[in-house]
C-alpha cells in the first residue's frame, strides 16, 4: 500500500515537472528606464535614428522630437546675420532673405520622424510676431508639422502669456514661438495647456548649449526624461535669440 502511495505521488510530480516545462517562457524584461542624455552631433541622421530607436523600445506614442530652426533646420545665406524676422519693411513684411536648410537633407530626415508616426515640433526662439516669416521660411524648405504636432493640432488662436513669462507665446501648427525665453519652462508651460499625457521622453536638437540646458533643468525632477543634442554643423551655432520686441 505504500508502495502504491509512492508511485501515484511520484506520477502527479512528474506530470507536474513536464507541464511546467511545457509552459509557455516568460516574456523577456522590457528596455531600462530611459535615462537623461547629453550630447554634441553635426548630423541630424544621428537625432532621426535615436528617435526610431526610442519609439521601438517605448512606443511612439511616448516620444517628442523638439527641433529648432535656425542652425540647426536651415541657416541664414547671408553672412552674419543671425535674426531672420527683422528689420521690417514699410508693408510690415520681413526684409527679403533666403533661409537654406543646414545640411541637404534636412526636410527628408524630419519626415522620417514624421512618418515613422512620432510627434514632432519646433521650439523656436523666434517672437509670436515673426509667424508669417517662419511658416514662409519652412514651407520653402519642404517642412512642415502640423501633421505631427503635439495637440491640439492646430495649436491655439491666440498667443498666450504662461505662468512666470515675461512674453507673450503662440503655438500654432506644430510651431511654438517662445519668444527668446527659457526653452525648458515655455515647453513644461505649453504640455500642461494642452493637459494631454506627458511624454516619456524628449529628443531635442538645438544649436544652443543652453536652450539644451535650460530644457534638461526643467524636466528633471519629472518623469519625463530629455535626449539633448547640440547640433554643430554651423560655424556660429550660438544663436542670438529674437525676443520679443526686436
Amino acid at each position: 500500500m505504500f508502495y502504491s502511495h509512492l508511485r501515484a505521488f511520484s506520477l502527479m510530480m512528474s506530470i507536474a515537472l513536464f507541464a511546467g516545462c511545457a509552459q509557455t517562457p516568460s516574456k523577456p524584461p522590457g528596455p531600462p528606464p530611459p535615462q537623461n542624455l547629453l550630447g554634441a552631433t553635426d548630423e541630424l541622421q544621428l537625432v532621426t535614428e535615436l528617435s526610431l530607436n526610442l519609439a521601438t523600445q517605448y512606443g511612439g506614442e511616448h516620444v517628442l522630437v523638439v527641433l529648432e530652426i535656425d542652425n540647426t533646420l536651415l541657416t541664414m545665406n547671408q553672412s552674419g546675420q543671425t535674426n531672420p524676422c527683422g528689420p521690417t519693411g514699410a508693408d510690415g513684411r520681413a526684409a527679403a532673405r533666403t533661409m537654406r536648410p543646414a545640411q541637404a537633407d534636412a526636410a527628408e530626415q524630419v519626415q522620417r520622424i514624421q512618418q515613422a508616426g512620432l510627434k514632432a515640433i519646433v521650439v523656436t526662439s523666434r517672437a509670436p510676431d515673426c509667424r508669417r516669416q517662419t511658416f514662409e521660411d519652412l514651407s520653402s524648405n519642404n517642412l512642415a508639422f502640423s501633421a505631427s504636432a503635439w495637440p491640439p493640432q492646430s495649436g491655439y488662436p491666440e498667443s498666450f502669456l504662461p505662468e512666470g513669462a515675461a512674453h507673450p507665446v503662440a503655438y500654432e501648427n506644430g510651431v511654438y514661438f517662445t519668444a527668446g525665453q527659457n526653452k525648458g519652462d515655455m515647453l513644461k508651460a505649453l504640455l500642461e495647456k494642452t493637459g494631454n499625457p506627458k511624454p516619456r521622453l524628449i529628443v531635442m536638437a538645438d544649436s544652443n548649449r543652453q536652450d539644451l540646458s535650460a530644457m534638461m533643468k526643467t524636466f528633471s525632477w519629472t518623469d519625463t526624461k530629455v535626449h539633448a543634442w547640440r547640433y554643430t554643423r554651423e560655424a556660429n551655432p550660438e544663436v542670438v535669440k529674437t525676443a520679443a520686441g526686436n
